[in-house]
């Protein structure tokens, strides 16, 4: 070996992007192993390649007859060359292949929870292929959108969700129903995203049919639901397009509660919301006209909602809470005599029954008041044994 096959690895590092002294620490490991092989010692040895001219050198510790020392002394077969090149050739290619993939791995574990454009190889029922340039992702069933269809040499945008490292090199996992692809779909499609000067709070996907986000703005000269839908609509109108449709919600995020899950239900209009922190509830009030909008097809609505804003959430139209407070107020007037109370919609004993867990007993309780009002009415309707005699004498 000489200068050249030196060159050869400058080229392979220009090319592959793989350190040439990786390389050569992998073929003095080859080397030694052919060495050992080919030429049976029970001395210690070592083979060392030469950076500057190629050269290769074994060098094995010898023991000194005279003194008893040990000294290093070179060892080089004659043919040693031949056979190393014969025998190493395979080793050196098998490293390179890992160096490869190492490389590899560490260049997508960077991108993890980024964005990244593919085209569609290979597609059947368990998974589909895509090509992300220097290597294959995985888009499980699981991950694929409902009647999305994946054609051959199809390009389409996926989110990486996990890399693993493997024997064969690095498995890219990517999802197209990641709440994170429509994040980062915007921050490509909204400079104020990327800029920092809006942010996205909180997304809730339910792929394929609807998404609602939350933004919030860092700059008061900036409206954030504005800077998503762009003029005449053309920013949002892009991400919908890439998500073959999905209806996306942009709603302004607030820090007080109330008002963030007020906007939440947005299209519906909200009349109050009562939150209660210890049971992480807030109940919604809305017109009546409003009630099957608030909540959605299939609860579509109201679902996404409590996803955006991590509460659960309890809608109800303004006459089904009138019928429990008047329900209550009546119990509360069986029970301790008292009169109905201003403001009894926020006491400790409506906020009990009013969880949604306690419906059926409000339901139940307004039945009981009535049942006894009516007995009640009945009784003073009826005369007594002594109301009857007065009655007779009179007559």
């Amino acid at each position: 070996m000489n200068v050249e096959w030196l060159e050869a690895l400058r080229q392979i590092e220009r090319e592959k992007g793989i350190d040439a002294e990786t390389v050569i620490r992998a073929l003095e490991a080859a080397l030694l192993s052919a060495y050992k092989k080919n030429y049976t010692t029970e001395e210690e040895a070592r083979v060392e390649v030469n950076r500057e001219t190629g050269s290769i050198h074994v060098y094995a510790e010898m023991e000194d007859e005279g003194s008893g020392e040990t000294e290093e002394e070179e060892v080089t077969p004659s043919n040693f060359g031949r056979i190393a090149a014969q025998t190493a050739k395979q080793v050196i290619l098998q490293r390179i292949r890992e160096a490869e993939r190492d490389l590899m791995f560490e260049e997508y574990r960077e991108k993890a929870g980024d964005i990244v454009t593919g085209i569609v190889q290979q597609s059947d029922q368990r998974y589909t292929l895509v090509d992300l340039g220097k290597v294959e992702a995985l888009l499980p069933v699981s991950e694929q959108m409902p009647g999305e269809r994946y054609r051959h040499g199809m390009r389409i945008k996926v989110y990486i969700v996990e890399v693993r490292k493997t024997s064969k090199g690095p498995q890219i996992l990517v999802s197209r129903t990641h709440p994170g692809l429509l994040k980062c779909l915007f921050e490509l499609e909204v400079p104020e995203i990327a800029e920092g000067y809006v942010e996205i709070k909180a997304v809730a996907r339910e792929p394929g049919h609807r998404s609602k986000i939350a933004v919030v703005s860092h700059d008061r000269n900036i409206d954030p639901v504005g800077a998503c839908v762009g003029a005449r609509g053309s920013r949002v109108r892009m991400v919908v397009n890439e998500l073959k449709g999905e209806k996306v919600d942009i709603i302004p995020w607030k820090e007080d509660s109330r008002e963030f899950v007020s906007n939440a239900l947005s299209p519906a209009k909200v009349k109050e919301v009562y939150v209660f922190p210890e049971e992480e509830l807030s109940e919604v009030i809305v017109p009546d006209s409003q009630l099957s909008l608030a909540i959605g097809k299939e609860g579509q609505n109201a679902r996404l909602a409590a996803k955006l804003t991590g509460w659960r959430i309890d809608i109800k139209s303004e006459s089904q809470a009138k019928n429990e407070r008047e329900g209550y107020t009546a119990h509360a007037e069986e029970e301790d005599g008292s009169g109905p109370v201003e403001g009894e919609l926020e006491t400790e004993e409506y906020t009990a029954l009013a969880d949604g867990e306690h419906a059926a007993e409000v339901e139940d309780t307004t039945t009981e008041v009535e049942e006894e009002e009516k007995a009640a009415e009945k009784e003073e309707m009826t005369p007594t044994d002594g109301e009857e005699e007065q009655a007779e004498e009179e007559k």
